[in-house]
Protein backbone atom coordinates (compact mmCIF):
# COMPACT_ATOMS: atom_id res chain seq x y z
CA UNK A 1 0.00 0.00 0.00
CA UNK A 2 2.85 2.43 0.50
CA UNK A 3 3.65 2.21 -3.40
CA UNK A 4 -0.13 3.32 -3.88
CA UNK A 5 0.68 6.13 -1.84
CA UNK A 6 3.73 7.20 -3.40
CA UNK A 7 1.77 7.09 -6.41
CA UNK A 8 -0.92 9.41 -5.28
CA UNK A 9 1.88 11.66 -3.83
CA UNK A 10 3.31 11.60 -7.27
CA UNK A 11 0.31 12.56 -9.31
CA UNK A 12 -0.82 15.28 -7.56
CA UNK A 13 2.57 17.03 -7.58
CA UNK A 14 2.66 17.29 -11.54
CA UNK A 15 -0.36 19.07 -11.59
CA UNK A 16 1.21 22.52 -11.57
CA UNK A 17 3.47 21.41 -13.97
CA UNK A 18 0.47 19.81 -16.35
CA UNK A 19 -0.85 23.15 -16.03
CA UNK A 20 1.83 25.63 -16.45
CA UNK A 21 2.65 23.63 -19.61
CA UNK A 22 -0.73 22.87 -20.89
CA UNK A 23 -1.98 26.72 -19.98
CA UNK A 24 1.16 28.83 -20.15
CA UNK A 25 3.14 27.09 -22.65
CA UNK A 26 5.67 26.48 -20.41
CA UNK A 27 8.70 24.03 -22.27
CA UNK A 28 10.11 23.10 -18.72
CA UNK A 29 7.17 22.23 -17.28
CA UNK A 30 6.38 19.86 -20.14
CA UNK A 31 9.95 18.15 -19.91
CA UNK A 32 9.11 17.84 -16.03
CA UNK A 33 5.87 16.61 -16.58
CA UNK A 34 7.23 13.59 -19.17
CA UNK A 35 9.68 12.90 -16.02
CA UNK A 36 6.95 12.56 -13.44
CA UNK A 37 5.13 10.28 -16.07
CA UNK A 38 7.44 8.03 -16.57
CA UNK A 39 8.06 7.65 -13.07
CA UNK A 40 4.16 7.46 -12.55
CA UNK A 41 4.50 4.35 -15.10
CA UNK A 42 7.48 2.51 -13.23
CA UNK A 43 5.87 3.02 -9.95
CA UNK A 44 2.53 1.32 -11.51
CA UNK A 45 4.34 -1.52 -12.95
CA UNK A 46 6.19 -2.07 -9.87
CA UNK A 47 2.47 -2.03 -7.75
CA UNK A 48 1.40 -4.26 -11.08
CA UNK A 49 4.22 -7.14 -9.88
CA UNK A 50 3.04 -6.62 -5.68
CA UNK A 51 -0.60 -7.25 -6.67
CA UNK A 52 0.10 -10.03 -9.16
CA UNK A 53 2.77 -11.77 -6.43
CA UNK A 54 0.29 -11.49 -3.73
CA UNK A 55 -2.80 -12.83 -5.73
CA UNK A 56 -0.70 -16.12 -6.21
CA UNK A 57 0.40 -16.62 -3.23
CA UNK A 58 3.48 -14.39 -2.35
CA UNK A 59 3.76 -12.45 0.49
Amino acid sequence: MDKFTQMKDLFASVEADANKFYNSGNSAAGTRVRKSMQDLKNLAQEIRTEVTAKKNGGK
